[in-house]
């Protein structure tokens, strides 16, 4: 044995045992909700598409927004920067599970929980002044874009509760990190396919796409 050979401190790993790496969990979990961000913005833009080329016929009756979307908006906005804190938070050694990262945690969960609240409050609004999801094609639109939207909230909540079970039953720090990040990039997903949604539902008019596709 050469004596000016620095042994390495810890337990020996043979040559064909592979470190532990945890960068291999995290790098499947971005894959995977990188995919699935993928395919919802696939179907979302086809949806979309179909609302621009359903706008430009005869029966299309434009219908005017309830303000409480603005305040769902909102509420959706402050979630987003809420979790973006606590994921910028995980970077700090000891704030995870700490009061002030759990409170982050819990308020960008009420955020979202508000937001579908209000927007179910809208919906309530536009049946109330006899706005239904049948016979007007862009009720029906607002309704199917919405409701598609909401769904999303609502499994991305199921991604903050495993975030906030593992925070609350002191698991591995790492993961706390790592669900925290990945719910996070999930929330500003969602915030982005909100905007477009918003902007199309109560912006885009026929005659800017008949203008837009130089059929006017």
């Amino acid at each position: 044995m050469n004596p000016f050979v620095t042994l390495p401190s810890g337990p020996a790993r043979t040559p064909t045992q592979p470190r532990p790496d945890r960068g291999h969990g995290r790098s499947a979990g971005d894959i995977g909700l990188w995919v699935f961000i993928g395919v919802a913005s696939s179907l979302f833009s086809l949806f979309i598409a179909a609302y621009l080329m359903r706008m430009d016929s005869s029966d299309w009756s434009p219908i005017a927004l309830p303000w409480q979307l603005w305040l769902s908006s909102a509420l959706l906005l402050a979630g987003s920067i809420v979790l973006q804190r606590a994921s910028v938070a995980t970077r700090t050694p000891g704030t995870i599970g700490g009061s002030h990262f759990r409170s982050l945690l819990l308020a960008g969960g009420a955020c979202a929980l508000a937001f579908l609240i209000v927007q179910s409050w809208a919906w309530r609004v536009l049946l109330i002044g006899q706005v239904g999801p049948n016979g007007n094609p862009a009720g029906s639109f607002f309704y199917l874009l919405t409701a598609m939207h909401g769904l999303h909230v609502a499994g991305g909540l199921v991604g903050w509760a495993m975030t906030v079970s593992a925070t609350w039953r002191n698991a591995e720090p790492a993961r706390i990190a790592r669900l925290t990040v990945l719910c996070a990039r999930y929330w500003h997903f969602l915030l982005v396919v909100w905007i477009v949604l918003f902007g199309a539902l109560g912006w885009v008019t026929p005659e800017l796409i008949r203008t837009i596709c130089g059929t006017r």
